[in-house]
Protein backbone atom coordinates (compact mmCIF):
# COMPACT_ATOMS: atom_id res chain seq x y z
CA UNK A 1 0.00 0.00 0.00
CA UNK A 2 1.07 3.52 -0.73
CA UNK A 3 1.26 5.56 2.52
CA UNK A 4 -0.23 8.57 0.74
CA UNK A 5 -3.54 6.70 0.42
CA UNK A 6 -5.27 5.67 3.64
CA UNK A 7 -6.28 1.99 3.53
CA UNK A 8 -9.98 1.37 2.92
CA UNK A 9 -11.72 -1.81 4.08
CA UNK A 10 -15.33 -2.10 2.91
CA UNK A 11 -17.70 -4.91 3.84
CA UNK A 12 -20.47 -5.89 1.42
CA UNK A 13 -23.12 -7.75 3.41
CA UNK A 14 -25.03 -8.70 0.24
CA UNK A 15 -28.46 -10.24 0.98
CA UNK A 16 -27.71 -11.10 4.61
CA UNK A 17 -28.37 -9.47 7.99
CA UNK A 18 -31.31 -7.32 6.93
CA UNK A 19 -32.94 -6.78 10.31
CA UNK A 20 -32.13 -7.15 14.00
CA UNK A 21 -29.09 -9.32 13.29
CA UNK A 22 -27.76 -6.55 11.06
CA UNK A 23 -27.94 -4.03 13.89
CA UNK A 24 -26.16 -6.51 16.17
CA UNK A 25 -23.40 -7.04 13.60
CA UNK A 26 -22.96 -3.29 13.20
CA UNK A 27 -22.73 -2.91 16.98
CA UNK A 28 -20.00 -5.57 17.11
CA UNK A 29 -18.07 -3.93 14.29
CA UNK A 30 -18.24 -0.54 16.01
CA UNK A 31 -16.88 -2.11 19.22
CA UNK A 32 -14.06 -3.78 17.30
CA UNK A 33 -13.22 -0.53 15.50
CA UNK A 34 -12.23 1.16 18.75
CA UNK A 35 -8.90 -0.66 18.75
CA UNK A 36 -8.04 0.22 15.13
CA UNK A 37 -7.04 3.83 15.60
CA UNK A 38 -7.20 6.27 12.70
CA UNK A 39 -5.03 4.40 10.23
CA UNK A 40 -7.77 2.77 8.17
CA UNK A 41 -11.19 3.74 6.79
CA UNK A 42 -13.88 1.21 7.65
CA UNK A 43 -17.07 1.04 5.56
CA UNK A 44 -20.01 -1.36 5.83
CA UNK A 45 -22.74 -1.93 3.24
CA UNK A 46 -25.84 -3.57 4.78
CA UNK A 47 -29.06 -4.34 2.87
CA UNK A 48 -31.51 -1.49 2.25
CA UNK A 49 -33.91 -2.76 4.94
CA UNK A 50 -31.49 -2.02 7.77
CA UNK A 51 -29.58 1.01 6.45
CA UNK A 52 -31.37 3.58 8.62
CA UNK A 53 -31.05 1.49 11.77
CA UNK A 54 -27.36 0.85 11.12
CA UNK A 55 -26.82 4.55 10.40
CA UNK A 56 -27.98 5.24 13.94
CA UNK A 57 -25.76 2.46 15.28
CA UNK A 58 -22.56 3.75 13.65
CA UNK A 59 -23.25 7.42 14.40
CA UNK A 60 -20.35 9.04 16.29
CA UNK A 61 -18.08 6.09 15.44
CA UNK A 62 -15.34 5.76 12.83
CA UNK A 63 -17.43 3.24 10.85
CA UNK A 64 -18.97 4.70 7.68
CA UNK A 65 -22.09 3.56 5.87
CA UNK A 66 -22.48 2.45 2.25
CA UNK A 67 -25.34 1.16 0.16
CA UNK A 68 -24.95 -1.86 -2.11
CA UNK A 69 -26.80 -0.36 -5.06
CA UNK A 70 -29.22 2.39 -6.15
CA UNK A 71 -31.17 3.66 -9.15
CA UNK A 72 -29.60 6.74 -10.76
CA UNK A 73 -32.61 9.07 -10.51
CA UNK A 74 -33.44 11.21 -7.48
CA UNK A 75 -37.18 10.54 -7.65
CA UNK A 76 -39.89 9.27 -9.96
CA UNK A 77 -42.17 6.37 -10.81
CA UNK A 78 -39.59 3.60 -10.34
CA UNK A 79 -41.40 1.12 -8.11
CA UNK A 80 -39.12 -0.79 -5.77
CA UNK A 81 -36.03 1.33 -6.45
CA UNK A 82 -33.94 3.45 -4.09
CA UNK A 83 -32.55 6.84 -5.14
CA UNK A 84 -29.16 8.34 -4.30
CA UNK A 85 -30.81 11.22 -2.44
CA UNK A 86 -32.68 8.69 -0.27
CA UNK A 87 -29.37 7.00 0.55
CA UNK A 88 -27.84 10.33 1.50
CA UNK A 89 -30.84 11.19 3.68
CA UNK A 90 -30.58 7.94 5.63
CA UNK A 91 -26.89 8.39 6.43
CA UNK A 92 -24.92 6.81 3.60
CA UNK A 93 -21.60 8.32 2.56
CA UNK A 94 -20.63 5.60 0.07
CA UNK A 95 -22.27 3.37 -2.54
CA UNK A 96 -21.07 0.23 -4.32
CA UNK A 97 -21.55 0.44 -8.09
CA UNK A 98 -21.22 -2.20 -10.80
CA UNK A 99 -20.67 -5.21 -8.56
CA UNK A 100 -20.22 -8.33 -10.67
CA UNK A 101 -23.46 -9.77 -9.31
CA UNK A 102 -25.32 -6.69 -10.56
CA UNK A 103 -23.66 -7.08 -13.95
CA UNK A 104 -24.21 -10.85 -14.11
CA UNK A 105 -27.72 -11.28 -12.67
CA UNK A 106 -29.32 -7.92 -13.45
CA UNK A 107 -27.74 -7.10 -16.77
CA UNK A 108 -26.01 -3.88 -15.74
CA UNK A 109 -23.97 -2.60 -18.66
CA UNK A 110 -20.83 -0.47 -18.64
CA UNK A 111 -22.90 2.52 -19.74
CA UNK A 112 -25.40 2.03 -16.89
CA UNK A 113 -22.51 1.77 -14.42
CA UNK A 114 -21.20 5.07 -15.79
CA UNK A 115 -24.63 6.68 -15.35
CA UNK A 116 -24.63 5.52 -11.72
CA UNK A 117 -21.16 6.96 -11.11
CA UNK A 118 -22.36 10.34 -12.40
CA UNK A 119 -25.47 10.21 -10.22
CA UNK A 120 -23.56 9.17 -7.08
CA UNK A 121 -21.04 11.99 -7.42
CA UNK A 122 -23.81 14.52 -8.06
CA UNK A 123 -25.37 13.47 -4.76
CA UNK A 124 -22.12 13.55 -2.74
CA UNK A 125 -21.93 9.78 -2.44
CA UNK A 126 -18.47 8.27 -2.85
CA UNK A 127 -18.59 5.43 -5.38
CA UNK A 128 -16.79 2.13 -4.96
CA UNK A 129 -16.87 1.08 -8.61
CA UNK A 130 -16.29 -2.61 -9.32
CA UNK A 131 -14.45 -4.06 -12.30
CA UNK A 132 -13.31 -7.60 -13.03
CA UNK A 133 -13.25 -10.53 -15.41
CA UNK A 134 -15.01 -13.90 -15.52
CA UNK A 135 -13.15 -17.20 -15.38
CA UNK A 136 -13.63 -17.71 -19.13
CA UNK A 137 -12.17 -14.28 -19.82
CA UNK A 138 -9.16 -14.96 -17.61
CA UNK A 139 -8.55 -18.32 -19.26
CA UNK A 140 -8.65 -16.55 -22.63
CA UNK A 141 -6.03 -14.05 -21.37
CA UNK A 142 -8.55 -11.22 -21.69
CA UNK A 143 -8.35 -9.94 -18.11
CA UNK A 144 -6.59 -6.64 -18.82
CA UNK A 145 -8.68 -5.95 -21.93
CA UNK A 146 -11.94 -6.50 -20.04
CA UNK A 147 -10.92 -4.40 -17.05
CA UNK A 148 -9.64 -1.62 -19.32
CA UNK A 149 -12.99 -1.51 -21.12
CA UNK A 150 -14.95 -1.40 -17.89
CA UNK A 151 -12.77 1.42 -16.55
CA UNK A 152 -12.96 3.35 -19.82
CA UNK A 153 -16.73 3.61 -19.38
CA UNK A 154 -16.40 5.90 -16.35
CA UNK A 155 -12.81 7.19 -16.30
CA UNK A 156 -13.75 10.56 -17.82
CA UNK A 157 -16.43 11.02 -15.17
CA UNK A 158 -14.13 10.44 -12.21
CA UNK A 159 -11.36 12.49 -13.84
CA UNK A 160 -13.69 15.52 -13.96
CA UNK A 161 -14.77 15.11 -10.35
CA UNK A 162 -12.84 16.80 -7.54
CA UNK A 163 -13.87 13.96 -5.22
CA UNK A 164 -11.72 10.87 -4.82
CA UNK A 165 -13.41 7.56 -5.59
CA UNK A 166 -12.47 3.93 -5.05
CA UNK A 167 -12.20 1.20 -7.67
CA UNK A 168 -12.51 -2.43 -6.62
CA UNK A 169 -10.93 -5.10 -8.78
CA UNK A 170 -12.94 -8.24 -8.16
CA UNK A 171 -12.22 -11.24 -10.37
CA UNK A 172 -15.65 -12.80 -10.80
CA UNK A 173 -14.23 -16.31 -10.48
CA UNK A 174 -12.96 -15.50 -6.97
CA UNK A 175 -16.19 -14.09 -5.49
CA UNK A 176 -17.75 -16.43 -2.95
CA UNK A 177 -15.85 -19.39 -4.35
CA UNK A 178 -13.01 -19.57 -1.86
CA UNK A 179 -10.61 -19.07 -4.77
CA UNK A 180 -8.49 -15.96 -4.61
CA UNK A 181 -6.13 -14.17 -6.95
CA UNK A 182 -2.65 -14.43 -5.54
CA UNK A 183 -0.85 -11.22 -4.58
CA UNK A 184 1.04 -11.26 -7.88
CA UNK A 185 -2.14 -11.66 -9.94
CA UNK A 186 -3.92 -8.94 -7.97
CA UNK A 187 -0.99 -6.53 -8.23
CA UNK A 188 -0.69 -7.07 -12.00
CA UNK A 189 -4.25 -5.87 -12.55
CA UNK A 190 -3.95 -3.06 -10.02
CA UNK A 191 -0.80 -1.81 -11.75
CA UNK A 192 -2.65 -1.82 -15.09
CA UNK A 193 -5.55 0.14 -13.58
CA UNK A 194 -3.16 2.64 -12.00
CA UNK A 195 -1.37 3.13 -15.34
CA UNK A 196 -4.68 3.67 -17.12
CA UNK A 197 -5.68 6.29 -14.54
CA UNK A 198 -2.27 7.97 -14.82
CA UNK A 199 -2.57 8.15 -18.61
CA UNK A 200 -5.76 10.14 -18.08
CA UNK A 201 -4.49 12.26 -15.17
CA UNK A 202 -1.56 11.72 -12.80
CA UNK A 203 -3.46 13.30 -9.92
CA UNK A 204 -6.37 10.93 -10.55
CA UNK A 205 -4.03 7.94 -10.31
CA UNK A 206 -2.53 9.25 -7.09
CA UNK A 207 -5.80 9.92 -5.27
CA UNK A 208 -7.82 6.88 -6.38
CA UNK A 209 -7.83 3.98 -3.94
CA UNK A 210 -7.75 0.55 -5.57
CA UNK A 211 -9.33 -2.29 -3.62
CA UNK A 212 -9.09 -6.02 -4.14
CA UNK A 213 -12.28 -8.06 -3.78
CA UNK A 214 -12.73 -11.81 -4.03
CA UNK A 215 -12.67 -14.22 -1.07
CA UNK A 216 -10.60 -11.89 1.11
CA UNK A 217 -10.11 -13.46 4.54
CA UNK A 218 -7.93 -12.83 7.60
CA UNK A 219 -5.64 -15.61 6.36
CA UNK A 220 -4.80 -13.96 3.02
CA UNK A 221 -5.43 -10.27 3.75
CA UNK A 222 -1.93 -9.33 4.85
CA UNK A 223 -0.26 -10.69 1.69
CA UNK A 224 -2.78 -8.99 -0.60
CA UNK A 225 -2.63 -5.68 1.26
CA UNK A 226 1.16 -5.69 1.14
CA UNK A 227 1.02 -5.14 -2.63
CA UNK A 228 2.14 -1.64 -3.57
CA UNK A 229 -1.00 -0.79 -5.55
CA UNK A 230 -3.59 -2.52 -3.35
CA UNK A 231 -5.06 0.18 -1.10
CA UNK A 232 -7.64 -1.94 0.67
CA UNK A 233 -10.27 -4.61 0.20
CA UNK A 234 -13.92 -5.08 -0.69
CA UNK A 235 -14.82 -7.95 1.63
CA UNK A 236 -17.72 -10.36 1.14
CA UNK A 237 -18.39 -13.36 3.35
CA UNK A 238 -15.74 -12.53 5.94
CA UNK A 239 -17.42 -9.20 6.74
CA UNK A 240 -20.44 -11.01 8.20
CA UNK A 241 -18.33 -11.87 11.24
CA UNK A 242 -17.09 -8.88 13.22
CA UNK A 243 -13.93 -10.64 14.38
CA UNK A 244 -12.92 -11.65 10.85
CA UNK A 245 -13.72 -8.21 9.44
CA UNK A 246 -11.71 -6.54 12.17
CA UNK A 247 -8.77 -8.89 11.57
CA UNK A 248 -8.70 -7.81 7.91
CA UNK A 249 -8.85 -4.17 8.98
CA UNK A 250 -5.94 -4.72 11.37
CA UNK A 251 -3.92 -6.24 8.53
CA UNK A 252 -4.55 -3.07 6.53
CA UNK A 253 -3.66 -0.88 9.49
CA UNK A 254 -0.26 -2.53 9.75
Amino acid sequence: MNPSRRPLIAGNWKMYKGGRTGVELAQDIVKSSHSLGSGVDLVIAPPFTVLAAVASTVEDSSVQLAAQNFYPKNEGAFTGEISPSMLKDCGCAWVIIGHSERRQYFGESNSFVAEKVTSALANDLVPIVCVGETLAQRQANETLRVVEGQLNAFIDIIARSPHAVAIAYEPVWAIGTGKVAGPGEAEEVHVAIRKQLAAKDEALATRTRLLYGGSVKPENAAALLACANVDGALVGGACLDAASFSAIARAANR
